[in-house]
């Protein structure tokens, strides 16, 4: 197959070009970031561009089979580069996708859709309710796929849930590099939430299984996520004790580090946004039943795997990046202030 990804060289895309090409699949990849893989560069064909400009959109929609849409702009993204890239590139990819008589046109969506909910574990057919501009262009997103889907396209949704795995750094880098130096680890709360991650070689699975499944199977929306996950304590604990500097997860109290993360973000001097301490303290986990039922999805790491296949990298590769930071899940977010805090723990 002949297969566009969208996003090609961010965390997840890259991941998925290794994965697909392995199995010997046509990639194409398009992202607004230059792709700079040594391992692959001269293995694809590789497109730089914004998916909101509908020409090179066009360009890259030529023969291809199969479309997998993992570009977005992530929640440090000013909002109006959130809904623009988000929901109107979706839009220019859908409609570029008809045109060419695109066999699938598979959607990375998020569990970030639904908001911050009042029961667990989540189903597909739970109400939708974005936290912020990124959880709200999910949402938007979503849509645009739904109308493409009732015109007769076949649009797989993968909601998954925050993945991690080899080359993702982001807001993980926090624990990993705090880990890395002998330092303990704050949490918001006691950690006794039950917060469930995912590998992004399982969800790698999960889309090619949308690639390759009947068609009137995968036509639907999926949650996709870790089927083994303990507290989060107990789960950040283990990269901790991985590291071997006999150093433990503290937990903070919930309510005076909210407000205080708050201030801070409004003052920029934190790189954790309101989708992420508003929900550290909480349950956050969904069903996977669908997937495993319909897809014959079985992932095969637990969340205390995927940390610590994610940390072992880190360590591994912290000299290619150590100087780097961004907003991306490829690059360090700046800690700000939470460097000064690190100290204490």
């Amino acid at each position: 197959m002949k297969i566009l990804i969208t996003g090609g060289a961010g965390f997840l895309g890259i991941n998925l070009i290794r994965y697909l090409h392995s199995r010997e699949h046509e990639i194409v990849s398009l992202d607004i970031v230059e792709f700079d893989y040594p391992d692959m560069k001269d293995k694809i064909k590789i497109i730089t561009g914004d998916i909101r400009d509908k020409s090179i959109v066009a360009k890259a929609m030529k023969v291809i089979d199969i479309v997998i849409h993992t570009a977005a702009a992530l929640p440090l993204y000013k909002p109006e580069d959130i809904f623009s890239t988000d929901v109107e590139g979706t839009g220019n990819l859908i409609e570029a996708a008809e045109k060419n008589n695109v066999k699938r046109f598979i959607h990375i969506s998020s569990t970030a859709v639904y908001g911050i909910p009042d029961h667990h574990p989540l189903y597909e057919d739970d109400k939708l309710d974005g936290v912020g501009p990124y959880g709200n262009a999910k949402i938007q997103a979503e849509e645009e796929c739904l109308k493409s889907r009732e015109k007769g396209m076949c649009v797989p949704i993968i909601r998954p849930k925050s993945f991690i795995g080899p080359e993702r750094l982001g807001v993980f880098d926090l624990l990993f590099d705090w880990a890395k130096d002998g330092h303990g680890f704050p949490m918001i709360g006691k950690g006794n939430n039950r917060y469930q991650l995912l590998d992004v070689e399982d969800l790698c699975e999960a889309i090619y299984l949308c690639c390759t499944l009947d068609k009137e199977k995968v036509n639907d929306t999926f949650n996709i996520g870790a089927k083994e996950f303990t507290t989060m304590r107990e789960d950040y604990q283990a990269v901790l004790d991985y590291a071997r500097f006999n150093k433990k997860i503290k937990g903070l109290p919930e309510k005076p580090i909210i407000w205080t993360l708050r201030f801070l973000e409004a003052l920029k001097l934190s790189p954790l946004y309101k989708w992420v301490y508003e929900t550290a303290s909480k349950d956050s986990f969904i069903s996977i039943e669908k997937a495993e039922k319909i897809l014959s999805y079985n992932p095969k790491f637990s969340n205390k795997d995927a940390l610590i296949r994610n940390y072992k990298w880190y360590v591994e590769h912290f000299d290619e990046f150590k100087d780097k930071s961004g907003v991306s899940h490829r690059v360090p977010w700046k800690q700000g202030i939470l460097r000064v805090a690190k100290v204490f723990f």
